[in-house]
Formats: C-alpha cells, sequence, structure tokens
C-alpha cells in the first residue's frame, strides 16, 4: 500500500526556516462560501435536518466558522454539529430524531487519515451504513465546492508574503481539505509553484503533516505554522513550532502584520516569546467555547 504522506517524510531541508501555511481561511477567503454554500446545505440534507435546519444551519455555522473548533475536520465537525444540534430543546420540542453516527465515531477513533479513501476503504470492508451515509455525503460536498468555489483569491498580501518566504524557507500547504480541492485551488491563482508541497486530509492531520515535513530537520525556533484555526495552533505546539494566527474577521489586518513585521522577527530568531504570546491571546479571545443557547 502506497503512503500518501510519502513525499512529505521525504522532504529534506533546502532552506534554513521551514513554513506551514492552511488554505481555507488562512491563504484563501473561501471559509464562508464553502462552510456556508457547500458544507451545510449537504449536512441538511444528507443527516434528514430540514425539519431543524434553522437550528442545524447554526449549529453548523458555530463548529466550522464561530468556535474554537473552527477549520477541524470535516468528519469530526459532522459530530460536533450534531452533537450540539441534539442538546437543543427546540429540536427536541420537534420530535426530531437527530443521528448519532456510532459507526463514524468508531472509524475516527481508529483512524488519523480522515480523508475520502480511508473512508472509503473501510465502508468497502464493513458495509457501515453510518460510513456510507459519511462517504456520501463527503463525496457531494466535493462535488459542490468544485462546482461553487471559483474566482476566489488569496486574501491581500498572501503573494507578497510567499514570495518573501521562499528566500529562506522551505514553505508546504498544511491542510485538511482534500488534497485535490487545495491543487485545484494553488493552481487557479499561480501560487502553486511557491510552494514545495500541498498536503491535505489524506496524509494525515495538520500536526502529522509538520512532524513528516519538518520534524527533527529543522530546529523547532525555526519551524512556523500559518492558520486561523486553533487545531493550526495545536499542531504547531504539538511541534514545539511557533505559530502565526490569521485572525477571524481582520485576516487583511493579520497578512498585513505578518508581512511588515512578523516575517522578518521569524527569521530574525526574535519571534518566539512576547511577540507570539500577544498574537496567540489575542487569536484565542476572538474564538468562543460555547454557543450562543449555552449563554
Amino acid at each position: 500500500m502506497i503512503d500518501p504522506a510519502k513525499a512529505l517524510k521525504e522532504m529534506s531541508p533546502s532552506k534554513s526556516f521551514f513554513i506551514g501555511i492552511d488554505s481555507d481561511g488562512c491563504a484563501f477567503d473561501t471559509m464562508e462560501i464553502k462552510q456556508k454554500e457547500c458544507f451545510c446545505p449537504n449536512f441538511v440534507m444528507h443527516f434528514g435536518l430540514q425539519a431543524v435546519s434553522r437550528y442545524a444551519r447554526e449549529a453548523w455555522e458555530f463548529v466550522n466558522l464561530y468556535s474554537k473548533d473552527r477549520g477541524c475536520n470535516r468528519f469530526v465537525a459532522i459530530i460536533h454539529s450534531l452533537d450540539l444540534l441534539r442538546e437543543r430543546p427546540e429540536v427536541k420540542a420537534r420530535g426530531v430524531s437527530v443521528p448519532v453516527m456510532n459507526g463514524l465515531r468508531e472509524w475516527m477513533k481508529r483512524e488519523t487519515r480522515l480523508g475520502n479513501p480511508a473512508l472509503k476503504a473501510e465502508l468497502e470492508s464493513t458495509g457501515d451504513p453510518d460510513l456510507r451515509r459519511a462517504y456520501t455525503y463527503s463525496v457531494e460536498v466535493n462535488d459542490t465546492v468544485e462546482r461553487i468555489v471559483k474566482g476566489v483569491p488569496p486574501f491581500p498580501l498572501v503573494r507578497e508574503s510567499l514570495a518573501r518566504m521562499e528566500d529562506a524557507a522551505d514553505v508546504i500547504v498544511v491542510s485538511q481539505t482534500p488534497g485535490e480541492a487545495l491543487v485545484r485551488e494553488w493552481t487557479e491563482h499561480g501560487i502553486d509553484g511557491r510552494v514545495r508541497a500541498i498536503a491535505g486530509q489524506e496524509m494525515g492531520t495538520k500536526g502529522q503533516h509538520i512532524t513528516y515535513a519538518a520534524g527533527g530537520k529543522y530546529p523547532p525556533h525555526r519551524i512556523l505554522m500559518i492558520g486561523d484555526a486553533p487545531g493550526d495552533y495545536q499542531a504547531a505546539k504539538t511541534n514545539m513550532a511557533c505559530f502565526f494566527p490569521i485572525v477571524p474577521g481582520h485576516e487583511e489586518r493579520s497578512w498585513e502584520r505578518f508581512h511588515a513585521e512578523g516575517l522578518d522577527r521569524f527569521f530574525a530568531e526574535t519571534y518566539a516569546g512576547d511577540y507570539e504570546r500577544k498574537l496567540t491571546e489575542e487569536f484565542d479571545a476572538s474564538l468562543p467555547e460555547k454557543p450562543h443557547w449555552r449563554s
């Protein structure tokens, strides 16, 4: 069996620094259109939530856009959203049965590469109906994204920042988006040549991407993860690396700060410490843990 992450594991340093950069919501302003126009309508349809679509949308958008779960894997998001939806009094009052998806939960405990290829293989092996529902949903999401999400350019100063990054750093894309979509989007806007690799969900978690590509190959203080979600922060800290936050709702300002000072500090090795701590605290405060209906 071919290892999907083989290319990352075999990467050798060509520069003194390493930078991983998330794609959706970080390099590209695609989080809103993907989650609201592609993921959420399919979530309602495939999980039988039409009778509580208003609340299903609130749960989905909270998990995927407006909470500390922002940017999580799509299958993780299914479970979190269904659990939030199940507890709402309004949903209970309507007598709607919210799927539990135990089959998906069990698969997620065993598997780290939470993507369609691994899910399809498990489905073919077990025939589990929960996995079939999740796989059908995920395939439809991919088709919807390919049909709808076009012409969304990188945030301002992303191109300029990538050009400066590659002067001294090996750069890769670190994402939980399917690899096919990542390659399509980075190629559409002519920036795929600015990175050495494009790592999607098929290659493992974001933390694994960094471990495979950079672990033991660069000093930790010379490894940086740029992201817009707490999962990006965790991926960095799991590898004892630095983290630069792209703050949701303030993406342009974040890229201005990175281009004007953050990247220079990283290359000068003065990034870690008080400077990084201040940015991380601002980022952490921007995303709540609990939805408004729990307050």
